[in-house]
C-alpha cells in the first residue's frame, strides 16, 4: 500500500454476514485466517508513545517489523506513515531491540482475515474484545467507496488504533491486566457500550 496507510476502522456484530457481502461483490481471499502475535516495543521512559509512534514485531505465517508514524485525519480517514518489511527470526530481532535499550510495552493477539477487493484491503479481526473491520487503501476515495458498498455506518468508524481502543476499556472497567491477549478476556463478555463503539453494521 506505499509509505502512508489510509484506513477506517469498525466494530461488527456479525463478521459473517460482512465475509458474505464482501464476496458477493467479488472480494479475494489473500490471507486465510491467521493468528497473529505482536510485541509493541518502546524506550523505557516511552519516548515512542509519547510521540505517537509505534514500533512492532509481529508474528504470523512470517515475522515483521513494523514502524508506523503519528496519525492525522483526511477525509474522514486516518493516514499514517508505515513501513514494514519481514525479518527471518522473530526472537532473535526481540532480542536485538532488548540489547539496544527498548523493552515489550505490551503483547497483543488478533485472528486476522484478509481479502482485496478494488486494490483495496478489506481485514476481519477477531480480537480478544469483540470483532472489527479495517479498510485500508491508497488514498482516502477508495476507502470510502468500498465502505459504501459495504454499507457500513460511516459515523461508527473508530478513529483510534485497537492498542489505545484497549486502554481505554481498561480505563472504564477497570481491568489490571497488561496484555491485549485472548486469555485475559476469557470471562469476560464485552459489549459494544463497554468498548464505546456503535455497530457499523447494526
Amino acid at each position: 500500500m506505499g509509505d502512508y496507510e489510509f484506513e477506517v476502522k469498525y466494530y461488527i456484530s456479525d463478521p459473517d454476514a460482512i465475509r458474505q457481502k464482501a464476496l458477493d461483490l467479488g472480494a479475494e481471499l489473500i490471507q486465510p485466517r491467521t493468528h497473529e502475535y505482536n510485541l509493541r516495543l518502546d524506550t523505557p521512559d516511552g519516548e515512542l508513545s509519547r510521540k505517537n509512534q509505534v514500533l512492532r514485531l509481529r508474528q504470523d505465517s512470517d515475522a515483521h517489523l513494523t514502524y508506523k508514524g503519528p496519525g492525522k485525519e483526511q477525509s474522514g480517514v486516518r493516514v499514517r506513515q508505515e513501513f514494514e518489511f519481514i525479518v527471518s527470526d522473530f526472537l532473535a530481532t526481540q532480542k536485538l531491540f532488548e540489547q539496544l535499550g527498548f523493552h515489550v510495552l505490551m503483547i497483543y493477539e488478533k485472528f486476522r482475515t484478509t481479502y482485496d477487493l478494488d486494490k483495496v484491503h478489506l481485514t476481519l479481526d477477531q480480537m480478544p474484545y469483540g470483532n472489527f473491520i479495517e479498510i485500508e487503501g491508497p488514498d482516502a476515495d477508495s476507502v470510502q467507496k468500498l465502505n459504501e458498498k459495504l454499507e457500513l455506518n460511516w459515523e461508527a468508524r473508530i478513529p483510534v488504533s485497537y492498542t489505545v481502543l484497549f486502554e481505554q476499556v481498561k480505563i472504564r472497567l477497570g481491568l489490571s491486566f497488561r496484555d491485549l491477549i485472548f486469555d485475559n478476556f476469557e470471562n469476560l463478555n464485552l459489549m459494544p457500550e463497554d468498548l464505546g463503539v456503535t455497530p457499523a453494521d447494526g
